[in-house]
């Protein structure tokens, strides 16, 4: 091989070699910006202002699968900011209800199917059955400060489910064993908190989607907030001084 071609190979094998180089370099550098964004996000989340807050009662109509509309209340401790205009509340909710006529006779052809009647001549009659729900909840809220005296929210979490079915003709029975049951659940909210003060008035669609059972339900109830987002960060939230 001529010296001229070698020089013209190693020529070549050199650019190739300062291309390669190139975009690594160029690669090394645009990774960790576009690492930034996300780092962003994440430092937004701190621990800091986690402390309690405020408490709120609430109660309410709810109407359900499965079941007869009825009452529902519960209480929910906010505890503070987990990121600007993100708040962690810790709740726990019951109710009590009637099992549809629907769902009652489901359960009941349910029955049928697997009970061995010759004759034919059984019957099967459920009667009055009461399911209730003990309700445990970590939500997140957005709020939204519209003003010094009102805040509006959305929220989204997840709850653990503690159901209990009863009545005369299913107590003691593996009928009632089955509606015994603990399920999870995933949790929706919007509302809205009205005051600026240390007594305020709340408003709140939820829904429930749930194994067994889901549920929409509108309260209103009552906080004590003993602590406020801090000044110039708006109302609504917990984890600042008192004001």
């Amino acid at each position: 091989m001529s010296s001229a071609s070698t020089r013209q190979a190693a020529s070549r094998l050199g650019g190739w070699a300062v291309r390669r180089a190139a975009g690594a370099a160029l690669l090394l550098t645009a990774y960790p910006s576009a690492r930034l964004p996300a780092q962003g996000v994440l430092s937004e989340f701190s621990n800091v202002n986690l402390t309690p807050s405020a408490l709120q009662l609430d109660v309410g109509p709810l109407g359900g699968t499965n079941i007869r509309g009825t009452v529902a209340g519960g209480m929910r401790l906010d505890y503070g900011l987990i990121a600007p205009r993100v708040r962690v509340l810790l709740g726990v909710s019951y109710y009590s209800a009637d099992v549809s006529a629907e769902a009652s006779k489901r359960f009941e052809q349910g029955l049928r199917d697997v009970v061995i009647d010759p004759a034919g001549d059984d019957t099967i009659r459920l009667g009055q059955v009461t399911w209730s729900d003990v309700t445990a909840d970590l939500d997140l809220q957005w709020v939204l400060p519209q003003g010094r005296a009102v805040t509006m929210y959305l929220g989204a979490g997840v709850g653990a489910h503690v159901r209990h079915g009863s009545g005369p003709a299913i107590d003691g029975t593996f009928v009632q064993d089955a509606l015994n049951t603990l399920t999870p659940g995933l949790n929706g909210t919007l509302g809205a908190e009205l005051g600026a003060k240390r007594w305020r008035i709340t408003v709140e669609a939820r829904g429930v989607l749930a194994s067994g059972m889901s549920t929409v339900s509108l309260r209103s109830g009552v906080m004590y907030r003993w602590a406020g987002m801090r000044q110039g960060a708006g109302a609504g939230g917990g984890g600042g001084r008192p004001k």
